[in-house]
């Protein structure tokens, strides 16, 4: 396993998997202090394997073998998208759970999120077609023309990565409030800035009436 990232070296690499039991998209992408950067990105096709426990082994056997050659730090994973179809969905949670098995037999944190959360951290549309999030991803990682794969499931993978990046590169926020007395507590100097000209505007209208 790779070594976890310090404040030192702000490196990490994170591993992004668009599950599937046709088409398996994933990406990786190196981050240098607050820089993300392409490493790779393909696709496992899995259309003409029949038997889908089959499928399942190969799942497995690949996201192992990314691990093993890249040494994430981290696993991103789309979470499955809920439709109508009540196989269909089971088959994709089972390749979804095959992929983080793997992850997790070489102890690799997962963090799962879903479709319209990746979408919305790409391209700010939870609505955006799969081409949208592939044209952004090209722009935000200065991809050239040549290197975008037509299988889109490759560029989806990458964005859970970099959708990832985005939500662990967040400044810490400040501690909530939990009254208005809190508040003043912590910023004296704001409150008493804000009242100043309030106390100004009194005055001045006293001195108009004298």
């Amino acid at each position: 396993m790779r070594t976890p990232a310090t404040p030192a070296t702000q490196e990490r690499i994170i591993l992004g998997i668009d599950p599937g039991t046709t088409i398996m998209g994933y990406g990786l992408l190196r981050i240098v202090g607050n820089t993300p950067q392409l490493i790779t990105m393909g696709v496992l096709q899995l259309g003409k394997m029949g038997d889908h426990y089959m499928k399942l082994r190969r799942i497995f056997e690949r996201v192992l073998g990314l691990i093993e050659q890249y040494h994430p730090d981290e696993l991103a994973i789309e979470a499955p998208f809920f439709g109508k179809n009540v196989q269909s969905m089971l088959k994709l949670g089972r390749a979804q759970g095959i992929a983080m098995a793997a992850a997790l037999y070489r102890d690799i944190p997962i963090h799962e999120y879903a479709p319209l959360k990746i979408k919305m951290a790409i391209t700010g549309n939870g609505n955006a077609a799969k081409e949208q999030v592939a044209d952004m991803l090209r722009r935000i990682l200065h991809i050239p023309e040549e290197n975008m794969l037509p299988q889109l499931d490759a560029t989806d993978g990458l964005a859970a990565a970099l959708c990832h990046f985005y939500q662990t590169n967040r400044p810490h926020l400040e501690k909530a409030y939990t009254s208005w007395k809190d508040f003043i507590n912590q910023h004296p100097s704001r409150v008493a800035s804000e009242t100043s000209p309030r106390k100004t505007s009194a005055r001045r209208k006293k001195d108009d009436s004298l």
